[in-house]
């Protein structure tokens, strides 16, 4: 498992009320439809020759309620089905193309197979979205899933090639506010040794509190507590590369001490880390015992927050 050098990659804030320079203009343009104000304000201000609106069954719309434009709507919640129908429905097949994803309103494992399918299909750069909220609508009692786990299994393409041996399975969990669903990924690799990693910077200043207090709820079930610093690690909640960079430490000092052997990543915080643990997945783990976990949820609310603080645009490179 080679290290990489994460500094490397590009990030600019984008101007909420005005144009966007000419280098964030796309051919391709895709956002996963929900009713916050920061995916629907940025779809519309966002310039490409092609706009596409990704409607997934998780968040049960019914067909009249579908936004106006190109739209790809999906009856099923299986990942991999959905972005495979969606890559052959627009044919999106060329690795000439400028590509930009919007992953605010995407469920994490929707918009993981998605960057992991254009780099194998020989994208080089991609430009992702990220639009940080002014405030959630229910503080640290908003809930981001139904908390109903169907299924905690591993993420479509991001299946690791594991040994027997499980004595030595470690855990890392980008914690969020959904307590239940740490609790559930917990459970469901009830003997693994377990790291947390927190978003810290938080995107707002009280809501580093609020995810502590969220979190906490599961300790006992998780084994680690707020406090439990030898456990417990940082990144911005907002910086896919720093999560990348902090997750590469991590995997390397616990190879460092001959503590393990499969690892198991779970994002459960923000997009924008859920960006950082793919980027460290596809960068580094391919074809390692290292596969990403995910609590699938019924349903999700579709919407959480209000107002846009900040839109971040994030260039990827394979």
């Amino acid at each position: 498992m080679a290290m990489i050098d994460y500094s490397i990659f590009y990030r600019i804030q984008l101007p909420i009320n005005q144009d966007w320079p000419d280098d964030s203009k796309w051919d391709v343009f895709i956002s996963a439809f929900n009713s916050s104000d920061r995916v629907k304000t940025v779809f519309h201000k966002a310039t490409a020759v092609n706009k596409h609106w990704l409607v997934f069954d998780d968040y049960k719309y019914e067909a009249h309620e579908y936004p106006s434009g190109t739209v790809y709507a999906f009856t099923n919640n299986n990942e991999a089905e959905c972005i495979l129908k969606y890559i052959e429905g627009s044919n999106l097949k060329q690795d000439s193309i400028r590509i930009c994803i919007d992953i605010t309103g995407f469920i994490k494992p929707y918009a993981m197979f998605l960057i992991k399918c254009l780099a194998d299909m020989g994208v080089k750069k991609l430009d992702v979205i990220y639009s940080e909220p002014q405030y959630y609508k229910r503080k640290e009692e908003t809930q981001f899933s139904d908390e109903q786990v169907r299924e905690v299994r591993q993420v479509a393409g991001f299946e690791g090639i594991h040994v027997l041996n499980t004595a030595e399975d470690l855990l890392i969990t980008n914690v969020g506010y959904d307590h239940e669903l740490i609790m559930q990924t917990a459970v469901f690799k009830d003997n693994a040794r377990k790291i947390q990693i927190f978003g810290f910077p938080p995107l707002r200043p009280d809501m580093y509190q609020g995810n502590v207090l969220r979190v906490e709820r599961a300790a006992e079930t998780v084994g680690i507590h707020a406090g439990d610093h030898p456990h417990n690690y940082f990144a911005p909640a907002n910086d896919p590369f720093v999560t990348a960079d902090v997750l590469s430490k991590i995997v390397k000092e616990q190879k460092g001490k001959g503590r393990v052997r499969n690892i198991y990543l779970c994002p459960l915080a923000t997009e924008a880390q859920a960006l950082g643990f793919t980027l460290f997945y596809l960068r580094e783990c391919r074809n390692e015992a290292v596969s990403m976990i995910y609590p699938f949820c019924f349903s999700y609310p579709r919407s959480t927050s209000i107002g846009i603080s900040r839109i971040w645009q994030y260039t990827v490179e394979f």
